[in-house]
């Protein structure tokens, strides 16, 4: 017989103490010395990560760049979209391109609240149609994070939320959170 307790700990919403972003399939970042810090080695396979920027176009997507053209590669061009969901500014086709992003394989979502760019990404995540979700938030309530982790970690599909400053000072959901600050000037 088997034991009730078994279907209830195998529920992707029940989080159990030995249970470590480390135990989670990453694809490497494109950087040594940045999977040499993250948790696992590299970019949650699925699951929540969250970005926060001091404001928006400061090298953010320099960071993603990498893990964007492996979605890119002819072993994943069958796999699915490659989500924007309510970017800041509409992405430069030329520059990802140039990147190796293949941007035949782009979604770009809008959404005017930020109600509706999260409802976006969570059907993005679901709908077995994206192999990554990009979305960017100004303010995300915890409900909501925690839906696009469980749709996220269900779907097996990858998310980067992008939120502005002033995010890191509530609790995340998300398997790991990163703050991206631009360096000063190196002018002399």
């Amino acid at each position: 017989m088997k034991n009730p307790l078994d279907g209830l700990l195998s529920d992707p919403r029940i989080w159990r103490g030995r249970q470590t972003p480390r135990d989670l399939p990453v694809f490497p970042s494109g950087y040594d010395a940045l999977d040499a810090i993250l948790p696992g080695g590299g970019w949650p396979r699925a699951g929540l990560t969250e970005i926060v920027v001091e404001r928006w176009g400061t090298g953010e997507l320099q960071l993603i760049v990498p893990l964007l053209r492996q979605f890119s590669a002819e072993q994943h061009a069958a796999q699915g979209w490659i989500a924007w969901i309510a970017p800041p500014y509409i992405p430069y086709a030329p520059a990802l391109a140039s990147a190796g992003i293949d941007v035949a394989r782009l979604l770009l979502v809008h959404a005017d609240i930020d109600s509706e760019a999260l409802w976006a990404a969570e059907q993005a995540l679901v709908s077995a149609s994206c192999q990554i979700v990009l979305a960017w938030s100004r303010n995300a309530a915890h409900r909501q994070l925690r839906r696009l982790q469980l749709a996220a970690e269900t779907s097996g599909v990858s998310a980067l939320l992008l939120r502005p400053s002033g995010a890191e000072a509530a609790a995340s959901v998300a398997l790991t959170r990163w703050r991206i600050t631009p360096l000063a000037s190196l002018e002399p």
